[in-house]
């Protein structure tokens, strides 16, 4: 099969590592299966989409939704790196599964609004499918509600009519949604396992994400929640999508 590429943004090598380690044991993906680029460290380069079975870009500690002149260099190079691969993705509706920071900024690419007012702190809460969700092939075999980790300072608060919601939950109403036949994205974190959000909380203790002196209370919250659900999101994408 041809390989997926996973586009990461994290300078943490600890908290990257961890991502790629996670992305490849819940996408059921070998080494040889995905190919990595860290594209906080080196330019996007001129990729040919033909000789991939899709694109997967993960989470980030930047923040899209703050103005352009509280951004680094590196993260309006980021983003503008990123609109312009997403112009073709879109156009050629090529599978795309976007997760935290990549939902965002897939919804900001289509016109979507992203902003702080349904942000949610590190946990696991109950994600509920819409219709559409239940009806759509990335999510065939989920139940209706499952619990999915979290967290996250921004999340979108209005999409336009060509995006499809798919899942909801009570503090957060937009957790997935479609763009096209075939670009995803999550809100929440289908590609995380216990380990690589722990490790994700240890990096990013001091980040605003969750009042560090709970660490172990979180620790605790987010090691008894049945996730096992959520992680077949990403399964689903990549059989779907492997050719």
């Amino acid at each position: 099969m041809k390989p997926f590429l996973l586009i990461s943004t994290r300078s943490e090598d600890d908290a990257a590592d961890a991502e790629h380690a996670s992305m490849l044991a819940l996408g059921g993906l070998a080494e040889g299966e995905l190919e990595w680029l860290r594209l906080e460290s080196e330019p996007l380069p001129d990729l040919d989409l033909d000789a991939y079975s899709g694109i997967i870009l993960g989470g980030s500690p930047f923040t899209s939704s703050v103005p352009d002149e509280h951004k680094s260099d590196t993260q309006r190079r980021v983003e503008a790196e990123l609109s312009g691969l997403l112009d073709v993705l879109v156009e050629r509706d090529f599978p795309f599964f976007g997760a935290c920071y990549g939902i965002g900024t897939l919804a900001r690419h289509i016109g979507g609004v992203l902003d702080g007012t349904y942000a949610e702190p590190i946990s696991a809460p109950v994600i509920t499918l819409t219709d559409e969700g239940r009806a759509d092939p990335v999510l065939e075999g989920l139940p209706t509600s499952f619990q999915a980790f979290v967290g996250h300072k921004e999340a979108c608060t209005h999409l336009p009519e060509s995006a499809v919601i798919l899942a909801t939950s009570e503090h957060c109403p937009v957790q997935m949604f479609r763009v096209r036949t075939n670009l995803y994205g999550t809100q929440f974190h289908p590609e995380l396992t216990l380990e690589a959000l722990v490790e994700r909380m240890t990096v990013y203790r001091h980040a605003g994400y969750f009042d560090p002196d709970d660490f172990d209370a979180v620790h605790r919250e987010v090691a008894a929640a049945d996730v096992s659900a959520a992680g077949k999101v990403l399964t689903n994408f990549v059989q779907r999508y492997a050719h």
